[in-house]
């Protein structure tokens, strides 16, 4: 195997010269740099990459964290995050914390002992706060996506949810709906709390009432009981004419639950939701849905990453991108009966 010992000979330069035109060729002279590169082209030498790693401090690994690589819209996301990672030379390592603060905190662990160069992170929800510290502990650089934990500052990239729900409640206002719920997730996750708003605030633009009976927090992942969505269900009296879903899961355990009971979707209920159901949508997608920009959320979020990474700047000003929504109107919504 060809070392830097030998290019060194052949081109008559020390080994530390060589070492600098792989590491730092901006301290080489352009004539020596050129002589040395000639000669590792004859050569056919491939520096050491984890020897590159010790002397430049980067791994050229970068980790994924999603809540849920389940749901269609965090199988998007990795995809997106992944070409990024690929266009930049970065390789990419994956987690998934299922929602659960536990698993995460043994992901950052995981996180510190590979010793990544930075990491992309959809964070469980609000209690992600000192997971996040300690990677800014030890100085760790780190994406937040699709949600953000007040007392971090950092960047982000986030999707439009207040304008999603008042899309999707806008919709179904305009069908003649006029009792509308909400089915949610956690409200200590951001994305939660602003799909929220954004609900209670087209009720208002379209003169409906807030009625909390109609609101029900749940929790986004596959991984919850959705038996307080069915005993919800069970309690609404009047039953609502449509419901929206913060997530297409939550859609899913609605559209199951409502069918089970004999409530034809959309007949006697419309849904609708927020995240598409990318490659799963199937020939014939049924869903209304406020869908973000998956694909992208990764490959900017990535971008953004390495970009931070690369200016090796603590103070380089924070970016928060904000990713619109899209309604895309399918046969899961339907004007009320008379």
């Amino acid at each position: 195997m060809v070392t830097i010992y030998d290019i060194a000979a052949r081109a008559n330069v020390s080994a530390m010269t060589v070492s600098r035109v792989i590491n730092r060729p901006e301290r080489v002279s352009a004539k020596t740099r050129e002589r040395v590169l000639k000669v590792m082209e004859e050569m056919h030498y491939v520096p050491n990459g984890m020897a590159r790693s010790l002397v430049l401090k980067e791994s050229k690994l970068l980790f994924l964290l999603v809540t849920d690589i389940r749901n269609p819209f965090f199988t998007t996301v990795a995809r997106g995050a992944e070409d990024a990672a690929a266009e930049n030379g970065f390789r990419l390592l994956f987690g998934n914390s299922d929602e659960s603060l536990d698993k995460e905190s043994e992901y950052i662990e995981a996180i510190l002992k590979a010793r990544v160069d930075g990491a992309l992170i959809a964070p469980s929800g609000d209690g992600s706060l000192p997971n996040l510290e300690r990677l800014r502990k030890h100085k760790v650089p780190f994406v937040l996506l699709d949600r953000e934990v007040p007392g971090i500052d950092c960047d982000v990239v986030l999707g439009d949810s207040i304008e999603g729900a008042r899309q999707l409640v806008g919709h179904l206002a305009g069908l003649g709906h006029r009792r509308i719920a909400l089915v949610n997730g956690s409200l200590s996750v951001s994305s939660a709390r602003y799909r929220q708003e954004g609900y209670r605030e087209a009720l208002k633009t379209y003169g409906l009432v807030y009625d909390e009976r109609y609101v029900l927090e749940a929790g986004f992942g596959l991984e919850h009981d959705p038996s307080p969505i069915e005993e919800w269900l069970k309690r609404l009296d009047p039953m609502p004419t449509a419901i929206v879903a913060g997530n297409n899961v939550l859609a899913m355990h609605v559209i199951r639950l409502l069918r089970a009971a004999g409530i034809d979707v959309p007949e006697q209920v419309s849904v609708a939701c927020f995240d598409d159901f990318g490659p799963f949508a199937g020939a014939d997608p049924f869903v209304t849905v406020a869908a973000q920009q998956a694909y992208q959320f990764g490959h900017a979020g990535m971008r953004l990453l390495i970009e931070r990474i690369r200016a090796r700047d603590g103070e380089r000003p924070r970016k928060r991108i904000m990713l619109p929504t899209a309604l895309i109107l399918r046969k899961s919504t339907a004007p009320p009966r008379a």
